[in-house]
């Protein structure tokens, strides 16, 4: 392996991608200067250039379809469950601490594109006023460190925010949302004080979760898996969670084998997201009863073990489990709602064009005025 791959660049400009001709680049240049581009040698080496609808390729490089008018920037309208800035407490058990705004490659389908402009100052680098807030909610036991990829930081400032977090009683659990196994494997391979710190924050009562974005099987690299195996014997519990995206994993073969070679590396395939409807993200939507017929499929081909991922969408109003269909019904849930335990079962005339509950919602008022007006 060379060296390059072990310490990959960051490459942040198109003009750097060599598979490129020029008259691609300028097509590009208008997608990346609207959503920002960011990626590294090695998850390039890992693009098939020689085929364009490669899953890879469309995982970090622009595409002219983003620039397509749809969705909000926050389309789940995170800014409304801020309590203090960089500290999301929208479920009464778990907080979300967004602690950067950089991540080891952006991906296209960013639900958090936002974080990556000039004029957002949603994340912090001072955590002293959301440890405050953390430390007066008991209620609080769940603790989730995103951004941005908080494996981006160095080990020292990450580890001063675990220590903050791990010495306050009622915290039980420290999940580290993270892509970097997949981007960058070699932040967790060339830095053996990171395996450290995760196994001095290892106790019979308190583990850090892992919690890792693999969305296509290839990403599952050799380096990859060493990377997985590294931080599993440090004590990290890891799970893995991903949307269904158009183009990457939206047919039942690929989720199937992504979520069975999950499975036998020991990371529980977790949540199985509807991609959110944010903007430029218009080309990667699949409609909520279509990802049901792909991952029932899909958990055909496969093992109890590697079947326990939830199909769901985090909307602004709780994150909504999708249960399946019955008849000409859609069944949904609340399976967490906002500050509450309560769950609620929702059920709606099946939409196949329907990629967002607001769709549901929409249908059924139409149906309903339609009958008013009839009446």
């Amino acid at each position: 392996m060379s060296l390059v791959r072990k310490n990959p660049k960051y490459l942040t400009s198109l003009s750097q991608i060599p598979e490129l001709d020029e008259q691609e680049r300028n097509r590009l240049y208008p997608v990346a200067q609207k959503f920002a581009f960011r990626t590294n040698e090695y998850y390039q080496s890992l693009i098939n250039w020689d085929d364009p609808d490669d899953p890879i390729r469309r995982l970090v490089m622009p595409d002219v379809q983003e620039l397509e008018d749809f969705g909000a920037w926050d389309a789940s309208e995170e800014a409304s469950y801020t309590v203090v800035q960089g500290l999301e407490h929208k479920y009464r058990d778990t907080a979300l601490l967004l602690v950067n705004n950089i991540c080891g490659a952006y991906c296209r389908f960013c639900f958090r594109k936002r974080l990556f402009t000039q004029e957002n100052d949603e994340t912090i680098n001072d955590v002293s006023e959301a440890i405050k807030y953390i430390r007066v909610h008991p209620e609080i036991n769940n603790i989730v460190l995103s951004g941005g990829d908080p494996l981006v930081m160095s080990t020292g400032k990450l580890e001063r925010i675990i220590e903050q977090l791990a010495g306050i009683d009622h915290v039980r659990i420290i999940r580290i949302g993270s892509k970097m196994l997949s981007f960058n494997p070699f932040r967790v391979t060339g830095d053996p004080s990171l395996i450290d710190m995760v196994k001095r924050y290892r106790t019979p009562e308190k583990r850090i979760y892992l919690m890792v974005h693999f969305n296509h099987p290839r990403e599952l690299t050799a380096e990859s898996i060493h990377a997985i195996f590294l931080m599993q014997e440090a004590g990290a519990i890891t799970f893995n969670q991903s949307p269904i995206l158009r183009g990457v994993n939206d047919r039942p073969e690929v989720i199937a084998e992504l979520f069975g070679r999950l499975s036998s590396l020991g990371v529980v395939p977790y949540y199985l997201f509807i991609c959110r409807p944010t903007a430029g993200n218009k080309s990667f939507i699949v409609p909520v009863e279509e990802a049901i017929s792909i991952l029932d499929q899909a958990r055909a081909k496969l093992s109890g073990v590697a079947c326990s991922a939830r199909l769901c969408m985090s909307h602004k109003s709780g994150k909504i489990e999708v249960v399946g269909k019955y008849g000409n019904q859609v069944i949904l849930r609340r399976h967490r709602l906002p500050n509450s335990r309560q769950s609620e079962v929702l059920m709606f005339p099946c939409d196949p064009t329907a990629y967002w509950l607001d769709d549901y919602f929409a249908a059924q008022e139409t149906t309903r005025l339609s009958a008013l007006a009839s009446a």
